[in-house]
């Protein structure tokens, strides 16, 4: 659908330096997503890898991220070797709604209710990242955390139109259970894509 180097707004990588690299598709069909362009894959072009690559090139990103909609309903074996032969670090933001594919150095699971996760998928998350919508979601992404495993990092994250009364609910959250930390997405607040 899209590719640019930026930084990266959210989780853990948060601040960093990437190029983002966003695949059109998805099945999953949040309410609240902020690219619902990108769900119908046929509406964007396909790229040849090799330019995708040149692009990256010409930037001095060392950290590649591969999002969508969702990235896993396309095979990313080519790509992920491609780019990690060329010496990217790269990262993949996926609802694990799709089997994995590609060769990854760091998996954020982002869970939605619309489309559950692969159960393979969740012990592989090196980050687990939930979107925090409503009050009901503390309980949901408690589920989820003890789905993957011991190390994986925990992260709440406001649903951007409703930040303003979710926030508060997250820190008091995070205060009362401490193994979660909280992700905002920076990108919007310092406007960057």
């Amino acid at each position: 659908m899209e590719h640019f180097y930026t930084l990266q707004g959210e989780g853990y990588h948060q601040g960093r330096a990437a190029y983002f690299i966003r695949l059109g598709g998805c099945d999953v069909g949040c309410v609240w997503c902020d690219v619902k362009e990108s769900w119908d894959a046929d509406k964007h072009p396909l790229l040849n890898i090799d330019d995708l690559i040149s692009n990256i090139e010409k930037t001095p990103a060392k950290l590649v991220v591969i999002t969508g909609g969702e990235p896993l309903m396309h095979n990313l074996a080519v790509l992920t070797k491609t780019l990690q032969s060329k010496g990217f670090e790269t990262n993949i933001e996926t609802s694990g709604a799709h089997p994995l594919s590609g060769s990854w150095n760091w998996i954020c699971l982002s869970p939605k209710k619309f489309k559950a996760p692969l159960p393979e998928i969740l012990p592989l998350a090196n980050e687990l990242k939930v979107v925090v919508f409503n009050r009901s979601d503390f309980a949901w992404a408690e589920k989820y955390a003890t789905l993957v495993s011991p190390t994986c990092k925990l992260f709440l994250q406001p649903e951007w139109d409703k930040a303003a009364e979710i926030t508060p609910l997250i820190v008091e959250y995070i205060r009362q259970h401490p193994q979660w930390e909280l992700s905002l997405q920076i990108h919007k607040y310092i406007n960057v894509p």
